[in-house]
Parts: C-alpha cells; structure tokens; sequence
C-alpha cells in the first residue's frame, strides 16, 4: 500500500496546474514533470486545455494532480499543507520567499525559534502559494 498527495485544481485555481507543477520542480532538485494527460475534447469534467492526470515529483517524492472545470463546493484548505525540512538557512529563505510571493500569502512569519515555541526545529514559516497550496517550512535541527 502506499499513499501519494493528490491535488485537484478547481475554480479559480482550475487551468493553473500545469504552471504550478512547473513552478514547483524548478524549486526543488530532483524534481520533474513525469506525464501529464488532458480531457478528450467533450469528455465530462474538463476540456483538451485541462489536466485530466498529472504526474510530478519534487526531490523524488510523487504528487499527483488533476483539474475540474465542475462547480465543486471546495478547494484547496490550509488545513492541508505541504510540509518541507530545509537544512540551510538559504535554501529555507529563498524557498519561503519563492513560494510565498507573486500573490501568495504569509500566515506564520518566517521566524527563528531558539525559544522552542514549536518544538520541532530551528526555523519555521507557514505560507500559501498563488495556487492556493498550503506550505510549512522549517530549518531542521
């Protein structure tokens, strides 16, 4: 059995997963588009334009996506977030930057915490891409 993160792209972020997945891999090393498969012209769900099942990995991990011009109730939630180990505090400052800009959001400042308000790690960060993705960034210990 195994588990891969699967993300849908729907309303305003539906038509964006193609740009997303290619922002993302140029972000992490070992990282590449694998396969993308659109919708059949008048096939339900989507049009040719739109990504019916896409396949990417970011520094050997697998993710999966998908596009649906449907009318869902949903979207993407912060509630689900990516979450990243960097191990310099380059590549945490320029990953959170990256991601967090062009019209993304901050939700938790990227922050030292040599106080141990989380526990977990030297250096955090919490922010939202333009696509609506929820990411967690901490300096490892």
């Amino acid at each position: 059995m195994t588990t891969t993160t699967f993300l849908t792209f729907v309303g305003d972020q539906c038509g964006k997963a193609k740009e997303a997945m290619t922002f993302y891999v140029t972000l992490f090393p070992n990282s590449e588009i694998k396969s993308i498969v659109n919708y059949a012209e008048g096939e339900a769900g989507g049009t040719p334009e739109l990504i019916k099942y896409g396949i990417f990995t970011l520094n050997g991990t697998l993710y999966k996506v998908s596009e649906s011009s449907y009318n869902h109730a949903w979207s993407f939630s912060p509630a689900v977030s990516l979450f990243v180990e960097c191990t310099t505090e380059q590549e945490i400052e320029t990953l959170f930057e990256k991601l967090s800009s062009n019209g993304g959001q901050i939700m938790v400042p990227l922050d030292n915490y040599d106080s141990g308000d989380y526990g977990f790690g030297k250096k955090f960060g919490w922010c939202e891409d333009k696509y609506g993705i929820s990411w967690q960034v901490l300096l490892s210990e």
